[in-house]
């Protein structure tokens, strides 16, 4: 297993010490750097991606739209966050659930329960969305499901067998495409062993070549966020763990750029390399804001973020269920915003984002958290 796992060596979640905070406070680096993901995410990456042909914003633009196959840009680094911030949150909520008694066999339940919960969210988002009865496993909350669940069970064992687990998930997910490879070769965009499978069991493909197996792979990113949530709760001085983000950083790109050599970094497939590339990427932004709060001390700045992060579910299930009729019902006053030019989008888009911040904080006055 590369380096990045190594370093971080934290001890099991029940041996964990408790978090510094109190143990009903939540994590505001967290939950700020949720919010800015959800941000991106139901602002439509804040109206960018309809600029992709204009000439003076393209540039900015190709940074909010997902890559075509091979190597990846900000936007490609939206869904391994989530996923990534998964992971950091779990060590914190089950200590919270230790606290107040709850059993292994208990926790067991709760999160096999959590995890039908979200594959029955993402399939009613999914259905509400397109307007059409029709089964998927996809979509990022299904896909969380699944990597929950696996990483609540991985994190039971030593740690030397969590890393064990991560390289052998890795390992068997590249060895599928290696040993059933597609007509392009084992990672062949059409072909490719996640999409026969899907036909086999769906009956069709996803579009965009995204398959089910992925959740193997990104397992790994959800187990990294776990090591990372178990690492911040640890007892140590804080310089000291950012040092070892600071390492694991270097070492995730290290580790996925030279495995980009064999396997290749690709998002739609979640390869071993991309597991691992876009973590690094994922452990810069983590960084950024555990300097912004935790070391800046700028939680007042952070405010509005963490109102968003708080309300997660709440934010990515209005995107799918309400925002168009948001942007209909802004648009009346706004008229899109076409009398400023090329920017009229971002800012139409910003707006409807104004609004659904709005609804968060009405929310989170009155202390409503949708929770699955």
């Amino acid at each position: 297993m590369p380096a990045t796992s190594a370093v971080l060596e934290p001890p099991p979640v029940e041996r964990a010490p408790l978090p510094q905070t109190a143990a009903g406070e939540r994590y505001i680096a967290l939950d700020a750097f949720r919010g800015f993901i959800m941000f991106l995410l139901a602002s439509g990456g804040l109206g960018f991606g309809v600029l992709q042909n204009d000439p003076t914003y393209g540039k900015v633009a190709a940074w909010f739209e997902h890559v075509d196959w091979a190597g990846g840009v900000f936007w490609d680094m939206i869904q391994p966050s989530f996923m990534f911030m998964v992971g950091v949150a779990m060590p914190f909520a089950l200590a919270i659930r230790a606290v107040k008694g709850a059993t292994p066999r208990d926790n067991l339940k709760h999160v096999a329960g959590r995890a039908l919960k979200l594959i029955l969210l993402s399939q009613f988002l999914i259905i509400a969305a397109d307007g059409q009865p029709r089964f998927q496993l996809i979509n990022v909350l299904a896909q969380i499901a699944f990597t929950y669940f696996l990483t609540y069970l991985i994190i039971q064992m030593q740690f030397r067998w969590q890393v064990a687990a991560a390289a052998g998930l890795l390992a068997f997910h590249s060895a599928l495409f290696f040993l059933f490879p597609g007509p392009q070769g084992a990672f062949s965009k059409e072909g490719n062993i996640g999409q026969v499978i899907d036909k086999a069991l769906l009956g069709y493909n996803y579009q965009g070549y995204y398959v089910t197996i992925n959740f193997i792979s990104s397992t790994v990113t959800t187990l990294f966020g776990a090591w990372v949530g178990m690492l911040l709760r640890m007892e140590k001085p804080l310089v000291d763990k950012l040092r070892i983000l600071a390492v694991s950083t270097v070492a995730a790109f290290a580790g996925g750029l030279a495995l980009s050599l064999v396997i290749p970094n690709v998002k739609r497939l979640w390869t071993a390399s991309w597991t691992l590339y876009s973590t690094g990427w994922v452990l810069v932004m983590m960084l950024g804001f555990i300097l912004l709060i935790d070391v800046a001390g700028f939680k007042k700045i952070a405010f509005p973020l963490v109102v968003v992060g708080m309300n997660s579910i709440f934010i990515y299930s209005a995107g799918f269920l309400v925002r168009s009729s948001i942007d209909h019902m802004v648009r009346s006053f706004t008229g899109g915003y076409k009398f400023i030019g090329a920017l009229a989008p971002v800012a139409q888009s910003c707006t409807v984002l104004l609004v659904l911040w709005y609804l968060c904080y009405w929310l989170y006055k009155r202390k409503i958290f949708l929770k699955v």
